[in-house]
């Protein structure tokens, strides 16, 4: 049972050790140092190694493409595709990794996987694009690709604790403003879950039960620190970047029940509180 992982980060170490932890072996691809990756007991493969990559994905059960798509489109796409062809490799799963940014703005209403996609972003564009593209490549070489649009990931490391710590967090207040979050666990859990029931073509947002605007979470973590909440910003006062502007533009409330449905999956911190909470208790 071997994992294939292309952009190893965040999201892929947590899947990698969870499935690690039931026997299997985990591969991943790299540009610069792979210390990282060996350290986690994932063996690296260089991405312009064409020859290393063939190998593994000839053994490959089970492929993540987590990077994100550029201005040439998704670059796993790019650099995999050549070399499944080439190693006649068919892996059980594949994985690619997008955004609930796809459905753009909704002024706060609920979407689901059925939702007309309206991408307000060049990022979100770009998701667009590569969901396609990766769906399309799917039926022509007989892959079983699966499609999760993902809300804003956090987990110990990457959490609002960590932005109270480091002076940074903001409680930026837009009227009406709500957006949906999963815990990097939680995540690790619903693609195990797609692994165990693969269906070509699938497409499942993967995010928790509670749709929250930013203020509420800051404060709430800043309570579980005992420390005072930062004072709210009013958007049109807190001096944001072009693309934290786009984020906070857009307002949507994100339904996960085809992946409990579908996948037998729930989510283990059904809101940020208890995210929060566990985090702490881990040390975070």
């Amino acid at each position: 049972m071997r994992l294939f992982i292309f952009g190893y980060g965040f999201t892929g170490r947590a899947l990698a050790r969870r499935l690690r932890a039931e026997g299997w072996s985990v591969t991943a691809s790299h540009r610069g140092p792979a210390d990282a990756l060996i350290a986690d007991g994932v063996t690296p493969v260089h991405v312009d190694d064409r020859a290393a990559l063939v190998r593994v994905l000839a053994e490959t059960r089970a492929l993540l493409v987590t990077a994100p798509p550029g201005p040439e489109g998704c670059p796993g796409l790019n650099t995999l595709v050549p070399a499944l062809a080439q190693a006649n490799a068919f892996p059980d799963w594949t994985g690619y990794l997008s955004t609930t940014g796809v459905y753009g703005d909704r002024r706060g209403g609920w979407v689901t996987e059925r939702s007309a996609l309206a991408a307000q972003s060049v990022e979100g564009a770009r998701r667009v694009g590569a969901e396609r593209d990766w769906l399309e490549v799917g039926r022509g070489m007989g892959l079983t690709v699966t499609v999760f649009r993902l809300p804003g990931i956090y987990g110990p490391g990457r959490s609002a604790f960590d932005r109270l710590r480091e002076g940074k967090a903001r409680r930026i207040v837009a009227p009406g403003q709500v957006f949906s979050r999963i815990h990097v666990d939680d995540l690790a859990a619903g693609l195990a879950a797609s692994i165990a029931r693969p269906r070509a073509g699938g497409v499942y947002n993967l995010c928790d039960d509670e749709p929250a605007p930013n203020p509420d979470v800051i404060a709430h973590a800043a309570g579980l620190l005992g420390m005072p909440a930062p004072p709210a910003i009013p958007l049109a006062e807190a001096g944001l970047s072009p693309q934290a502007q786009r984020f906070y533009a857009e307002s949507k409330r994100v339904s996960n029940a085809l992946a409990k449905a579908e996948l037998g999956w729930r989510p283990a911190y059904p809101t940020y509180r208890e995210g929060l909470a566990a985090i702490l208790r881990a040390g975070g």
